[in-house]
């Protein structure tokens, strides 16, 4: 492992791996750009609980925004998320 690692920042990177919801928002994120409200109808959860969600997300770097007018739709980061996120679902799928 890397000595310059931050265990803390690190620790925490993972947390948000830990819960549902989160889980549930990067995943309908992975295909496609989504603004709250579809997300929202996705996962089936109020838009205010996507939207503070969303909040945590984008602090830790994990989400990010695109601005077309008023529009705002959410994207996974980069390719990193989407291979943590890709190979969770294979090793659980490995069972």
């Amino acid at each position: 492992m890397h000595t310059k690692v931050d265990m803390g920042e690190l620790s925490l990177f993972f947390k948000v791996f830990s819960d549902e919801t989160r889980l549930k928002i990067l995943g309908t994120l992975l295909d496609s750009d989504k603004c709250v409200c579809e997300i929202a109808d996705i996962i089936g959860v109020s838009s205010s609980a996507v939207s503070h969600q969303l909040k945590l997300l984008r602090a830790l770097n994990l989400v990010k925004t695109n601005k077309c007018g008023q529009n705002v739709t959410y994207g996974v980061s980069d390719e990193h998320i989407k291979i943590i996120l890709e190979y969770g679902i294979e090793h659980i799928n490995e069972r």
